[in-house]
Parts: C-alpha cells; sequence; structure tokens
C-alpha cells in the first residue's frame, strides 16, 4: 500500500515537469523524497568543493607546460595534443561537478567532470520545485539565476577571443535523440536569456578551415556544447565522406574561427590522470603548493597512481579508473590481495590509460521508490560555476554510482513557516 501511494504521488508530481526525465532507461530516476542536511553541512560542502575546485585549476598552467610525451603517458588522445594548449577564457571551466563521499568527520573528492557534467537540471530547477512540494527551503536557491549569467558571459567571453563586432550566432547542440542530453541544453539555452537557437549534432556542417554552419547555411560564432565531450568529438566523422569533422571543428577553435563552451582548457582537467599529478606533488611536498594547499589535499584528495604497485605492496584496497570514462564505466574494485571483487559490467573505456585509487565505502542509505524500500549507496554531485562552488544534490546507487542510479533531491532540515 505505502508503494502504491508514493508511486501515485511521485507520478502526479513528475508530471508536471514533461522536459524533465523523471525515469530513465525504463525505470525509476527521481526519487520522491527529500535528503535533509542543515545549513551547516551545505556550507561545508560548499567549502570542499571550492578548496578541491582550486587545486584542479592550479594543474591547468602545469598541464600546458608538459612535453607532448607526458601528456600521452597521461592518456590523452593524441589527437588532443595540438589543442590543449589553447586558452580562450578566463575560468579553465564554466560549468564542472566535484564528485564527493561523506566520510565521518571530511569529504573525498572521487573526481571532476569539468569537461561536460551532467546532473544540471536536477539540481539547479528540479531540485527547488521539490523543495517547494514538500515545503522545505532549497540550499540551492538562487543558484540557477547564476548559473544563466555565467553562460550568458562565458558565451561573450568566448566570443570576444574571435574579434568580431556584429552580435553572435549561437548556436546549442547535442544529440538529438537523447532525451536527458537535449533537454539539458535546452534548458542552458532558455536560462541565458540570449537569443540563441538549438541545432542537432547532425545537422551541422564544417567547411574545413574556414567555418561550422547551422542548419540554414550560416556560420556559426559560438558553439555550446554542454553534453558531446571532446574525446567523443574527436572521433566524429562525416557519414557520407568519412572526413574527420570533429578534428576539423577543434581546429577551427584554433584558427579563432568558432568559440566553443565549455572551453578547451574543461578537457585538460578531464583527465583522472591529473588526480595521480597532485598526489604524486603532494607526496613531494612539491612548493607547487601552498602549505594550506598540501592540508586541503591530505584531507580531501584519495591517493592515486598511474599504476596499482603502491596498493599491492601496502596490501590496501583500491579502485582502477579510465582516465576518460563515464558513469562508472569500465571501473573495477579490487581486494588488498590485488583480486578483483567488484566491477561495472560496461567496458567502453578500457583502451584509455587507467588510473588507480585508494578504495573508500560510499555512505549507505535506505529510501522508498517505486518499488518498495531499497539500501544504496551515496554521493554528492557538487557543482563549480565559473570555478566557485555552486549547486549539490545526491546520488544513490551501487558501491559503483554508475548510469542507473537514483536522484535524491536536497532540502534543509527545517520547514517553511
Amino acid at each position: 500500500m505505502k508503494e502504491q501511494v508514493y508511486q501515485t504521488a511521485r507520478e502526479e508530481f513528475y508530471a508536471k515537469f514533461p522536459a524533465f526525465w523523471s525515469n530513465l532507461y525504463g525505470q525509476e530516476y527521481a526519487l520522491y523524497s527529500l535528503y535533509e542536511i542543515d545549513e551547516e553541512e551545505a556550507a561545508h560542502i560548499r567549502k570542499v568543493t571550492n578548496r578541491v575546485g582550486r587545486i584542479f585549476s592550479k594543474m591547468a598552467k602545469l598541464l600546458r607546460g608538459l612535453e607532448e610525451e607526458t601528456l600521452l603517458e597521461l592518456g590523452y588522445p593524441k589527437e588532443t595534443l595540438p589543442f590543449l594548449s589553447i586558452k580562450e577564457m578566463e575560468a579553465e571551466s564554466v560549468i564542472s561537478r566535484v564528485d564527493l563521499v561523506k566520510t565521518k568527520d571530511t569529504y573525498k573528492v572521487l573526481e571532476i567532470n569539468s569537461d561536460t557534467p551532467t546532473f544540471i537540471k536536477e539540481l539547479f530547477q528540479m531540485n527547488g520545485e521539490v523543495c517547494k512540494e514538500f515545503n522545505r527551503f532549497d540550499p540551492n536557491a538562487q543558484e540557477e539565476e547564476r548559473l544563466g549569467r555565467s553562460v550568458k558571459n562565458a558565451i561573450f567571453e568566448s566570443y570576444q577571443v574571435l574579434g568580431k563586432k556584429e552580435f553572435p550566432n549561437i548556436v546549442f547542440t547535442s544529440h538529438d535523440e537523447n532525451f536527458e542530453d537535449k533537454q539539458t541544453v535546452l534548458y542552458l539555452k532558455d536560462i541565458c536569456k540570449l537569443p540563441a537557437h538549438y541545432v542537432p549534432l547532425h545537422k551541422l556542417k564544417i567547411i574545413e578551415g574556414e567555418a561550422l554552419l547551422d542548419e540554414e547555411g550560416r556560420k556559426i560564432d559560438v558553439l555550446y556544447r554542454q553534453t558531446f565531450p571532446i574525446e567523443s568529438l574527436i572521433l566524429d566523422k562525416d557519414q557520407e565522406t568519412g572526413a574527420n569533422v570533429g578534428l576539423q571543428l577543434l581546429d577551427l577553435v584554433r584558427l579563432k574561427k568558432l568559440a566553443i563552451v565549455n572551453p578547451l582548457s574543461a578537457f585538460l582537467l578531464q583527465s583522472k590522470a591529473v588526480q595521480a599529478i597532485i598526489w604524486g606533488l603532494h607526496e613531494q611536498n612539491s612548493d607547487y603548493f601552498t602549505q594550506e594547499e598540501h592540508e586541503w589535499i591530505r584531507e580531501y584528495f584519495l591517493a592515486t597512481y598511474l599504476e596499482p604497485t603502491p596498493f599491492l605492496t601496502a596490501g590496501k584496497k583500491y579502485v582502477e579508473k579510465p582516465t576518460f570514462g563515464r558513469e562508472g564505466d569500465s571501473v573495477k574494485i579490487y581486494a588488498h590481495s590485488g583480486e578483483k571483487v567488484e566491477e561495472d559490467p560496461n567496458n567502453s573505456y578500457v583502451d584509455y590509460v587507467q588510473v588507480y585509487q585508494e578504495y573508500i565505502d560510499l555512505p549507505k542509505i535506505s529510501f522508498q521508490t517505486d518499488n518498495g524500500e531499497k539500501d544504496g549507496h551515496m554521493m554528492i554531485g557538487a557543482f563549480l560555476v565559473n570555478e566557485q562552488a555552486s549547486a549539490f544534490g545526491y546520488r544513490l546507487g551501487k558501491q559503483i554510482i554508475d548510469n542507473l542510479s537514483y536522484f535524491m533531491p536536497v532540502g534543509f532540515k527545517h520547514t517553511k513557516e
């Protein structure tokens, strides 16, 4: 009976938001409940997010100065090397998401998704709607407006690099058939409040070395590609001619004939090998970081290496991850003996360089679903907008959080008067 009441209430609530994916892959995704926290915890999460963001951002300058051979060892695809030194705008990434795990007395960062993070509409828009439904204050109130302003400013800042004077032709793009991707991009287009239009990826046309064109044949000045990662873009080929249109597009950026957001520097920080460099510099007590920054790394970062030997030698449990990978795909967990104990069923990213990270238990939680009470693990997705902490919320699922996990909205404990 309890499930029936929950199911009906959930369906009725989310039916009011047809442009949102309350179900994904044919199953429940957005929960009809709130995880309650106090203001102190929200402030702590944002403080950690800011500090972690500062460490990652500081790495970009170092990465741009590395030799090509080193960049290849760190897992960057060979095709991307000519573009990795490009710096188009002040912020390294306009929208990035840090994945955090709550421990007994602090938080640990699993990774940063700096290039094309998802979970945006959930936290910046829907979280507030669920808070309203349950008469709670939204920890992410005001963040939607800030996100819209930041997207707008990023578009103009990236356009200035092209040195043009007339108003830009701004295009938002995604795969047309992916509902979540398309609605995320349309949401960003709406909240930035600029005259822009949406063109699906398959309708974009490229004139090599000259221009990217929209479906009307007009030259595009700024391409917003929130859901189209660079590591996928470089593989993109014209179905008729076989031309590598993805690389041609990046070349237009290099030639200052096109601006893209997120900028290329966001891809630079996307490699999980960056965490291995951070940890290596920390272990050497390198003066690249201040003593305060070393304290942050010690408290918030997990030991990460480019080979598993340190964990095998110490007899510690560890996780193997691809340098470029998403939604838990290709992640494997190993026992202290070196025996594999858990893995994601998908192996899309096994050809990438792998990194090895200290294992950490994700906290457990019981929660209501359409199919009754469930137990799951909890991870925090915390956004950085223009490198400043912003909206955050929770994903619930297996120890390896994947694309079948749940979205748990967050609200403050006290009710509205």
